[in-house]
């Protein structure tokens, strides 16, 4: 018999062959879990949960890695890694099988941790994943009790619901939130900080197909993190390519930064310590809620300031000059919602560059009041904070870098103007909700269904169901 058939038989005769006669004793281990695929994920996931009193069988069709975990190695390199493995087989909490069947019957919950590289395209391979998906569904339709198949390879948004819950469901007979649930469960384990990763998780995401499964994979976390975020399937699978591209985009721009610090003999770590020390606004949650383009004062000119150095020293920094077409983009984006709605009468609510302000300058709103009267569109705006003397002149010594025809605007916007809201709503047929007031809300909920909306602001807390709505960001 093999290590590896060795390994199996001692998980199933531990587990299930209880004496005749007697009461089964209450397990010692928390809960049984099989976990797919033993690569870097699934191998520190068995080590780790064994190493919190779960029960595991790791299941791969690689008879080298199930070889080396049935005997506490792991065959990457991990701090802490083999010592947690060599522990769990040592304590019977690890075994391994080569048997997808035997793995889900003797587990409550299987974890999916296969891989899933690009293809030639630069698309995500979901092939192991279906395979996997193929042979749970197999296995659990002879199974009676409830089964929980939480994926953890990284997958695009609308795999699970899509595409592997079908599959489980061709394949098991059953019905998923019913006999048995999905979940996507995304893992944010760093390679060489893994273990500590796992003890100290930046955040545990569970995206489940119903509220029993979501119950079962927190339970499995109970002291470890008592603070599983919960969401949709989708948001949790979307969540780990923002993730990931973020880390990215992070990496490149200190990259940039570091380029242009040196080049001008300024110490690129001495200015990044500084920048990390904000956490009110370069590290924290501010800018980062996805909306309308940015303006103001600042941002336009410090970017446009910034690239102008870059060139000016001969530092390549691709990621900085995209920053300007990346938010025309979103002008575009939003011209082409309000272009949608085919509308002759359009009522833009708020002007300045954000809410709270009566600064014009290099707003985004403008751009767009340009794009729609080029097409000919009557537009008439309103803007509480408004103050055509000021603002405009400000505006117009602020837009000598910008695009657009700020002084012809300029002329141009006080015939526009409304006295309020309701006014402006009121001859309308589309509105564009560009700043998140509530007086402006209620000026479109008194005649909604009869006006488009075009929500650049996501003012409803909610996405409204009313004809002709449109979000931004929904």
């Amino acid at each position: 018999m093999s290590i590896i058939d060795l390994a199996s038989e001692r998980v199933r005769r531990e587990t299930f062959n209880q004496p005749k006669g007697k009461p089964a004793a209450a397990p010692a281990y928390k809960s049984s879990i099989s976990v797919f695929g033993l690569g870097y994920v699934g191998a520190v996931s068995a080590a780790c949960l064994a190493d919190t009193n779960h029960r595991v069988v790791g299941v791969d069709p690689d008879v080298r890695k199930t070889a080396m975990l049935a005997n506490g190695k792991a065959m990457m390199v991990e701090p802490g890694l083999d010592d947690l493995l060599s522990k769990g087989v040592g304590a019977e909490l690890i075994g391994v099988s080569a048997d997808a069947e035997y793995a889900v019957f003797n587990s409550t919950v299987s974890f999916v941790c296969v891989g899933t590289p690009s293809r030639e395209d630069g698309s995500c391979d979901i092939g192991y994943v279906e395979d996997v998906a193929r042979s749970i569904g197999k296995a659990i339709r002879a199974k009676k009790e409830f089964h929980v198949i939480a994926f953890r390879s990284t997958i695009p948004p609308g795999t699970c619901r899509q595409i592997l819950g079908p599959i489980i469901e061709k394949e098991s007979g059953g019905v998923m939130g019913e006999d048995f649930g999905i979940a996507f469960h995304p893992e944010f384990l760093r390679e060489c900080t893994a273990i500590e990763d796992f003890y100290n998780p930046p955040k545990t995401v569970v995206g489940a197909s119903d509220e029993r499964t979501q119950r079962i994979i927190a339970d499995i976390y109970a002291g470890v993190d008592d603070n599983v975020l919960f969401t949709s399937i989708e948001a949790a699978e979307m969540v780990k390519y923002v993730d990931n591209t973020w880390h990215a985009t992070k990496v490149c721009f200190a990259n940039e930064v570091g380029r242009l610090a040196k080049a001008c003999g300024v110490d690129s770590h001495e200015v990044m310590d500084v920048f990390v020390q904000d956490t009110k606004l370069n590290i924290s949650p501010y800018y980062m809620k996805p909306g309308f383009a940015f303006g103001g004062s600042c941002l336009p000119k410090d970017v446009r300031g910034m690239s102008k150095l870059a060139r000016t020293m001969k530092v390549d920094a691709p990621l900085i000059d995209s920053l300007h077409s990346s938010n025309d983009g979103q002008i575009m984006h939003a011209m082409s919602l309000v272009q949608r709605t085919k509308p002759k009468t359009v009522a833009l609510l708020g002007v300045t560059f954000k809410k709270g302000t009566d600064d014009l300058r290099e707003s985004p709103m403008l751009t767009l009041l340009e794009m729609m009267i080029a097409e000919g569109l009557d537009v008439r705006v309103f803007d509480e904070n408004l103050d055509l003397d000021t603002a405009l002149s400000h505006h117009l010594a602020h837009s000598k870098a910008g695009s657009g025809n700020a002084g012809g605007l300029a002329a141009e916007m006080p015939k526009l103007v409304a006295q309020s809201a309701a006014e402006a709503v009121n001859a309308a047929d589309t509105v564009i909700m560009a700043h998140a007031d509530p007086a402006f809300a209620r000026a479109v909920e008194a005649r909604k269904g009869e006006v488009r909306v075009v929500d650049l602001a996501r003012v409803w807390p909610e996405a409204p169901a009313w004809p002709g709505y449109d979000g931004i960001c929904w």
